[in-house]
């Protein structure tokens, strides 16, 4: 707003001055053009009948006066408010004396203001005279400074008015940054169920949508955490509490006895070691370095998996149906998935019972699927059975920790994918079971996970 002022001060100076030039030029324009005597008919012979002759027909504006003189002596001059005062000033004798030779003199005077005088020179064989144009520029500075002292009243009712519209709008605007500041005070390691309101449609707004999304991550990450530490500690205890056990009861005298607890110490061992090896392999599986992959053929990736998978028992292995094309998939971790799938049909299947493998591409989707004539996976299982630790119906002589689907659904959901179950023959008796393995033909496009 300042500079806005400035500004228009500086452009209405401007044209005040170039209105003086203009009036002046007009001035000097009609003097030279009044040549010939009205009275007479011939031309002015006579400086003072040329200066009378002007002066009385020239009406001057306000702020102008016009003055004659006649070899140096004033000879008459316009009407005008300052009248002989101006006149009498020094500033002005020696502004007319600066400028006798033709030419415009400014003077500043305290009474009068800014005053421009122009001397106009004239001469005839009988005498020599000059015609003096005297402006006053004090009646347009004072407007323009009337002009400039409403216009600061109003910048400073106006800057008044938009700090006030500015605090409010400020205060509403950052109010969900205070909100997110005393949530994230408020948030712990522990509790992570606090959420900004979201209001608005605004850059502030969407900030707080995406931190909201940050904190439902977190929360569900931290959950899923604790959840895991629980199940882990829980499934462990067990076989460190069987090791315990045997070796308080132990009797280091009876060698048969030292013999049957080593075997026993060492299966419960290695079960250990198994819980502890799929338990790392779901802590990897939101590591960006979890997959690897590569384009795979997927003519040669099926009958490969069905011979890999052959030597998890004897069952009547068949190949269903073999897609063709290349995927870029992590060929190892969908092996992985695959073979736990098919073992997980031998577990639930008896000698003689088919196991079939088979893939197929549509619209972009891959599908790996593995099927069995078992006695299925109940309605009520089908989702707890992907739950870490979470198992259905248990054989007898299975080892297993419930972590087996998990690890399938991780590498599953790491290709951007899913992993469902169904029945392999709906109505049927038994109607087996059908895990199938759904990616996108395009995993990079689509995994939430980042590639390595």
């Amino acid at each position: 707003m300042a500079g806005a002022g400035l500004l228009v001060h500086a452009l209405e100076s401007a044209r005040i001055e170039r209105a003086v030039n203009e009036q002046i030029d007009q001035e000097i324009a009609e003097f030279r053009e009044l040549r010939i005597d009205p009275n007479t008919g011939q031309a002015f012979d006579d400086v003072g009948r040329l200066l009378n002759v002007f002066l009385s027909r020239n009406v001057p504006d306000d702020d102008e006066m016009l003055v004659g003189y006649v070899r140096g002596e004033r000879a008459e001059r316009t009407a005008n408010r300052y009248g002989q005062e101006v006149l009498d000033e020094p500033a002005y004798q020696q502004a007319l004396a600066d400028a006798a030779g033709g030419g415009t003199e400014v003077l500043d005077s305290e009474q009068f203001g800014e005053v421009w005088v122009t001397v106009v020179p004239v001469s005839n064989t009988g005498s020599q005279g000059s015609l003096v144009i005297v402006n006053f520029l004090a009646d347009e500075h004072v407007e323009l400074d009337r002009t400039l002292r409403t216009y600061t009243l109003v910048a400073l009712l106006s800057l008044g008015l938009i700090t006030t519209i500015a605090a409010f709008q400020s205060g509403r605007l950052l109010a969900p940054l205070r909100v997110l500041e005393e949530t994230a005070r408020d948030i712990t390691a522990t509790d992570l169920s606090r959420r900004i309101p979201e209001q608005g449609n605004d850059d502030i707004t969407d900030l707080t949508r995406t931190i909201n999304r940050m904190l439902e991550r977190l929360d569900a990450g931290f959950t899923a955490q604790r959840q895991f530490l629980d199940d882990a500690g829980h499934e462990l205890r067990t076989p460190l509490t069987v090791l315990r056990g045997h070796l308080e009861l132990l009797d280091p005298d009876d060698p048969d006895e030292v013999r049957e607890t080593r075997n026993l110490l060492l299966s419960e061992s290695d079960r250990m070691s198994r819980l502890v090896g799929d338990l790392i392999v779901l802590a990897k599986s939101r590591r960006p370095d979890f997959l690897a992959p590569a384009p795979v053929d997927l003519a040669t990736l099926t009958p490969t998996l069905l011979a890999t998978a052959r030597g998890l028992g004897d069952r009547d292995w068949q190949l269903d149906e073999v897609a063709d094309g290349t995927v870029e998939v992590d060929e190892q971790r969908i092996t992985q998935a695959v073979l736990q799938l098919a073992d997980n049909a031998v577990k639930h299947t008896s000698p003689g019972d088919t196991v079939a493998i088979g893939s197929a591409r549509d619209r972009g989707v891959l599908r790996l699927w593995v099927r069995d004539t078992g006695p299925g996976v109940p309605e009520h299982h089908r989702d707890a059975i992907f739950e870490r630790f979470g198992r259905g119906d248990v054989r007898p002589g299975d080892e297993g920790f419930g972590l087996g689907l998990s690890i399938v659904r991780a590498i599953a959901e790491a290709h951007g994918g899913t992993v469902t179950v169904s029945d392999a023959r709906p109505g049927g008796t038994p109607p087996g079971a059908r895990f199938e393995l759904v990616l996108p033909a395009t995993p990079e496009e689509t995994s939430p996970w980042p590639r390595s």
